[in-house]
């Protein structure tokens, strides 16, 4: 079911083109990052399909139109830096931001709990650290329990301390079936929170996929075996097997979708070969992302 769908979304500042006809689909239940280096279009982008930006051309619909104009309501954001008053508690920001929302009766000891504060409730908003303050944005996004969670670099300027908190964080509401759209220029952080993710720069969209198959979806795998000779005879008569590298005593080989290293291991032992190395490799986000940004 999708949760948002976003048709050639065109946006210029005089000569400069911030978006560049735009089109993407998050689908319920999606952990979705856009990617791309600072000043690509993403801030931009998430600024126009929360209604903050008007755009100059195209369009987009939320959860297929169902709650027309009362979308935004099923919407949580962390846009940019925090900010809550400096002498309240948490509670007592939680409140402003529950009344501010219209949400009546709100306990928040769970999302507290989910954002590991609860033992700091009580501790005015100025004594927090940096990571201490992007959990409790987070919390006051999850205020009214929303169907999506948008955030805009969330762990930016946060040590490595605090980027594994929200990281897991993030994980968290994810695993509790949330749709979470999420940018970031930061790669290593889009591959270990994202389901999807939407490759964009100059604010034109380059590829957008599952994460580890924007390309394509072949498998490579390292295996060598006692008998390296009779292994690569077998490899060569196996139609599966795209692709066939010796290195330095190993094959690096790539299959074809839908294969992979346990046929890899079934059929060298039905012809009589012991493997003694099978390593499945998963193209990596880095790798996708310079291969799609190298000519652009």
């Amino acid at each position: 079911m999708s949760v948002l769908q976003i048709n050639n979304i065109l946006k210029t500042y005089g000569s400069i083109i911030a978006v560049n006809q735009l089109s993407l689909t998050v689908e319920q239940g999606n952990v979705y990052g856009i990617l791309g280096p600072n000043g690509s279009g993403k801030t931009t982008t998430l600024g126009i399909i929360l209604g903050i930006t008007r755009m100059n051309a195209g369009s987009y619909t939320w959860f297929d139109n169902r709650y027309g104009n009362k979308a935004r309501i099923r919407i949580g954001t962390l846009l940019e830096t925090p900010n809550f008053y400096p002498y309240m508690s948490a509670d007592q920001n939680l409140e402003v931001v529950a009344h501010i929302k219209g949400v009546s009766g709100s306990s928040f000891d769970e999302l507290l709990e989910l954002v590991n504060l609860r033992h700091r409730r009580d501790s005015p908003f100025r004594t927090y650290s940096l990571g201490m303050k992007q959990r409790l944005a987070i919390a006051a996004a999850m205020v009214g329990n929303p169907e999506v969670l948008i955030f805009d670099e969330p762990t930016n300027g946060l040590d490595p301390q605090g980027i594994a908190e929200v990281r897991e964080t993030i994980r968290e509401i994810a695993a509790r079936g949330k749709t979470i759209i999420m940018a970031s220029h930061i790669l290593d952080e889009v591959e270990k929170i994202c389901s999807h993710v939407a490759i964009i720069k100059n604010g034109s969209l380059l590829a957008d996929g599952q994460i580890g198959s924007i390309i394509n979806n072949e498998v490579k795998i390292e295996i060598s075996a006692s008998q390296n000779i009779d292994l690569k005879k077998l490899l060569d008569q196996l139609s599966w097997v795209q692709e066939i590298n010796a290195k330095d005593g190993l094959f690096e080989i790539i299959v074809e979708e839908g294969k992979g290293a346990i046929d890899i291991n079934k059929v060298a032992f039905e012809n009589g070969i012991t493997l003694n190395h099978l390593i499945s490799k998963k193209r990596s986000l880095e790798t996708e992302f310079l291969e799609i940004t190298k000519n652009q």
